[in-house]
């Protein structure tokens, strides 16, 4: 097959907007995924797994969107539209090292009730093409994700879930300030120097502990990179070409050791000044929340 017209299309559509559609099948037997879409005291929770694995193997919150879930018994069907082919890429890179799935459990754990030992299979396809067949050529996939263009906007259900989502966060930021309204005539008070602020909550701005450096070495995965690379401006032992000499050297041990290597190099070359205010500031800034919370250890909305 002839992949040279698909490799030109991606690479034509700067000025255009890149737009694909892929379908990411989830399965699951203890907890199903399918019954826990199914029931209504779950399914927000369930949509907020998928969210959070989207933004933290994605990159962020920017350049796709779901469409639509599907009964696709016994699976669980996801309907993505990509509009930016780097997040498209992204993403096919997370997937193809197992980070999406990873990602998937760790957040179900956390959020849906019964899923602490969650085993499940993932299959991801564009039209009748099954992706996983040729993870190891990405300009394959990208292609094959591009010639399925979206023709629709996401469903009424979609759209529901997300605002209920929107609201659960809205009603979380509001809520300190129903509970003192006196506070609310007051300016903010200063926040201590030992302190830092995450998601309009105060945090103890601790040093980074040995549970933390684990922690994050297990839940980063691919994103390793972008976050040393925030974290460099203010660690000089992390300027290039510290990052991806890293890269080379721990290559063979995978992605939790690359990750380990990195804030242990920030941890020696920082000392008592490698507090967990600096790491949760490069988490924002690359728009991994879900990893975030789980660094602060903030329990899941019900």
């Amino acid at each position: 097959m002839d992949r040279s017209n698909g490799k030109k299309m991606t690479a034509n559509c700067v000025d255009d907007l890149w737009a694909g559609c892929a379908f990411l099948f989830l399965q699951s037997n203890d907890p199903d995924l399918l019954s826990a879409y199914k029931d209504p005291d779950r399914k927000l929770n369930l949509f907020k797994v998928i969210r959070l694995t989207l933004s933290d193997t994605a990159g962020g919150l920017d350049g796709y969107e779901i469409l639509k879930l599907h009964d696709v018994d016994p699976r669980l069907g996801v309907e993505v539209k990509f509009v930016d082919e780097a997040v498209c890429r992204r993403f096919l890179e997370s997937y193809s090292s197992g980070c999406v799935q990873q990602m998937f459990v760790q957040h179900a754990s956390r959020i849906l009730p019964g899923a602490v030992d969650l085993a499940m299979q993932t299959e991801m396809k564009a039209g009748d093409k099954i992706l996983d067949e040729c993870l190891d050529d990405q300009e394959l996939c990208l292609h094959h994700i591009h010639m399925i263009q979206p023709v629709r906007l996401p469903d009424d259900e979609v759209c529901q879930l997300e605002q209920q989502l929107r609201n659960l966060v809205f009603s979380d930021r509001r809520a300190p300030h129903t509970a003192q309204p006196l506070a609310c005539k007051q300016e903010a008070p200063s926040i201590p120097s030992n302190c830092f602020l995450f998601q309009e909550k105060v945090f103890d701005d601790r040093q980074l502990t040995p549970a933390d450096h684990q922690r994050f070495a297990t839940n980063v995965g691919q994103d390793w990179k972008r976050v040393g690379r925030a974290l460099q401006r203010t660690c000089r032992a992390l300027k290039r070409p510290a990052i991806e000499n890293l890269a080379y050297e721990y290559e063979r041990d995978g992605l939790y050791e690359q990750a380990y290597q990195l804030l242990n190099r920030f941890i020696q070359a920082e000392g008592k000044a490698a507090r967990l205010g600096r790491l949760v500031s490069a988490l924002e800034e690359n728009k991994l929340i879900g990893l975030a919370e789980i660094m602060l250890d903030i329990p899941p909305k019900e």
